[in-house]
């Protein structure tokens, strides 16, 4: 069974920067395309990014592209979110979604102040 943790989360002042990371266990890291999602409270669950099997394409939102960064480290099993220039509109819980097994994270808590 694939499991995803995510960790990084926090308190940011807009403007700042935080790295999220997704370990996933269970199924064999590289076989996968894997993304990020997000949902602020009230809102639905949207798309910020994802990053294919191979690791040679990524895709963004409109909303985070230029800001965000997505890779991954099949050695480590990992996939990274590399936020950047955060703002207060970015403040949501973040999820990472592995697309193949159709398997959620738990989420970690982004919130960002102006």
């Amino acid at each position: 069974q694939v499991q995803l943790v995510e960790s990084g989360g926090g308190l940011v002042q807009a403007g700042g920067s935080l790295r999220l990371s997704c370990a996933i266990s269970g199924g064999t890291f590289s076989d996968y395309a894997k993304g990020w999602f997000r949902q602020a409270p009230g809102k639905e669950r949207e798309f910020v990014a994802a990053i294919s099997s191979s690791g040679a394409t990524t895709t963004y939102a409109n909303s985070v592209k230029g800001r965000f960064a997505v890779s991954g480290d099949n050695a480590k099993n990992t996939v990274y979110l590399q936020m950047d220039r955060l703002k207060p509109e970015d403040t949501a819980s973040y999820s990472c979604y592995q697309f193949a097994t159709k398997s959620w994270g738990q989420g970690t808590q982004v919130t960002v102040y102006s």
